[in-house]
């Protein structure tokens, strides 16, 4: 792991636990053993860090999402393109769930040119579940009365896993994308999907910044 990777796993680590503006920068700075200079040397002010970390899952969602919609060897069709999404948001979830949960909570610390950029990135991997939702609407794939709403519950359910799901917990990581495809296909009204049925599906990538597996409790862990 390189200085900046230390950096930026311990930034990760407090905003995921007290917030970013709750977070100081010479508290960083002892979190790796860095002077306030030294620790700007490596990563930059506070925000580069925030923004780099964001950046860097958003990327990556957006590169999965492509390859899970487009890529070599999919099966064609919107049930099986909005299984592999969710497959693809709930291992990313999982595997990066301290990233996941500060990317989702603090866009609004940043600046407005930066905030806009990365809200553009999260539009555009939205705007991937919105096509495929309204492609299974239209053709009477989906039952759905409302492909917005479906949208966000299925975005805001995936989202939650950051939240509770526990690595090495009683549900492991193919079970949990077994149960959340399940989830998406009875709630958009079509056929019960699995792994199995949804092609080559690479494993979710763990980011360099998400920090080590924390033995911490959540409310609620699998």
């Amino acid at each position: 792991m390189t200085g900046v990777d230390a950096v930026r796993q311990a930034a990760v680590s407090l905003f995921a636990r007290q917030g970013y503006a709750g977070t100081g920068i010479r508290e960083l700075g002892r979190a790796v053993g860095l002077t306030s200079a030294t620790l700007y040397h490596y990563a930059g002010a506070k925000e580069d860090l925030l923004a780099g970390v964001m950046r860097d899952a958003l990327a990556e969602l957006l590169r999965s999402a492509r390859d899970a919609v487009d890529g070599p060897g999919v099966p064609d069709g919107p049930a099986v393109q909005l299984a592999r999404l969710v497959a693809v948001h709930v291992g990313f979830s999982a595997v990066n769930p301290q990233t996941t949960r500060v990317t989702d909570h603090e866009v609004r610390a940043l600046s407005p040119a930066t905030r806009a950029e990365l809200v553009g990135m999260r539009d555009d991997y939205e705007a991937m579940f919105a096509r495929v939702l309204d492609r299974g609407a239209r053709t009477a794939v989906f039952a759905l009365t409302d492909v917005r709403l479906a949208r966000l519950g299925l975005l805001g359910m995936c989202n939650g896993v950051a939240n509770w799901y526990q690595s090495g917990g009683r549900v492991d990581l193919e079970t949990l994308q077994e149960r959340f495809i399940e989830f998406t296909c009875r709630m958009v009204g079509t056929p019960v999907l699995h792994l199995a049925d949804l092609g080559p599906l690479a494993p979710p990538v763990r980011l360099a910044c998400e920090p080590p597996t924390s033995t911490t409790s959540r409310e609620e862990s699998a």
